[in-house]
């Protein structure tokens, strides 16, 4: 009889290690399933929700595009416009927001086709000539067609700003009338720009991106854009928050795979944003922060200094990485403001 019970104690114990199997299996895919089906977006938090408030929205080809005008100094016609970088949104330029007023007749910023409070069309060709076309009908909207604006832009917002540059200098219909253009941390030349493992897999793989955009979740998200911070630099949690919250509202997160074509698209558009910043006449300034990793120090300036000669160049300290205006926002407004009283 013994042999009979120890079949039974084994098949017991398979058995009992197929269960556990399967609860393992089970609470793994709890979440995935969980994410996959949809999780709320998070709340708002007081800072989000008062940035939300102060802004505005308008109508561009049937979108809703939120954007922030803040009227500033008095003694000043002085119009400024700030475009956000990839994956973020308008509030990236919070903590220089006040500061600019006092400078500025007038601060700008909009939340991109597909960014933060947005919104964010799917599924939907996203592209920079898009985006450049949304600012341009939003200063045609505020009245400002004809006024001189200056341009600052980060990160995907550079490559939108070189487009506006062209279409300027091309004297394009609708186009801005720019009196100086300000770029910071942001892959200008394809040959060193480093994206992020994530992005290459959301660029490249239909059939992965879907599944991949649904199950990026906060830690995800919070370990990607940390990385692209500098140590001493970091977000707050709630900060990381904000910005993830940002993502998040109206399903940002499912957007992600169709903007990131932006890469594939300064590639094939090189010649064109690249041959603008080396032959315009419009005041130029770069600030840059050393330690980021997406554009190395110092491959990408170096490169930047021998290709567009006739800009300005501000590096800030060594520990600033891929957000100089969330980073070292003093730092960025010095930067700022002593190229705008240079010329």
């Amino acid at each position: 009889h013994t042999g009979d019970g120890k079949q039974e104690c084994d098949s017991l114990t398979a058995e009992f290690k197929m269960r556990e199997w399967w609860i393992h299996v089970g609470l793994i895919c709890i979440p995935l399933v969980a994410v996959y089906l949809h999780i709320p977006p998070p709340q708002l938090s007081t800072a989000l929700q008062k940035w939300h408030s102060a802004g505005k929205v308008f109508h561009f080809r049937g979108w809703k595009i939120f954007y922030r005008d803040s009227l500033g100094a008095l003694g000043s016609s002085d119009v400024i416009i700030l475009l956000h970088g990839f994956p973020t949104s308008s509030y990236d330029w919070s903590k220089i927001w006040d500061p600019l007023t006092q400078r500025f007749h007038r601060v700008i910023a909009l939340d991109f086709l597909g960014f933060g409070f947005s919104d964010k069309p799917r599924p939907h060709k996203y592209s920079i000539f898009e985006q450049a076309s949304v600012v341009e009908a939003l200063v045609a909207h505020l009245g400002l067609s004809n006024q001189r604006v200056n341009l600052v832009s980060h990160d995907y917002g550079d490559t939108v700003a070189l487009e506006l540059l062209y279409r300027s200098d091309q004297n394009r219909t609708g186009h801005l009338t720019l009196n100086s253009l300000c770029l910071s941390n942001g892959g200008l030349f394809p040959e060193t720009h480093h994206p992020r493992l994530l992005q290459m897999l959301l660029k490249d793989s239909s059939f992965l991106a879907p599944i991949l955009t649904r199950l990026t979740n906060f830690v995800i998200f919070q370990k990607g854009i940390g990385e692209v911070f500098g140590p001493y630099t970091q977000p707050t949690d709630a900060e990381f928050w904000d910005m993830w919250t940002g993502l998040r509202y109206n399903d940002g997160n499912l957007v992600l795979d169709s903007i990131l074509q932006y890469i594939n698209q300064r590639l094939k558009h090189r010649e064109r944003w690249v041959g603008v910043l080396t032959s315009t006449y419009v005041p130029l300034h770069m600030i840059y922060g050393p330690l980021d990793p997406v554009n190395p120090h110092p491959q990408f300036i170096r490169l930047y200094q021998k290709l567009v000669q006739k800009s300005t160049v501000t590096i800030l300290d060594e520990h600033i990485s891929h957000y100089p205006q969330l980073e070292d926002p003093t730092g960025f407004l010095n930067a700022y403001f002593n190229f705008i009283h240079s010329f």
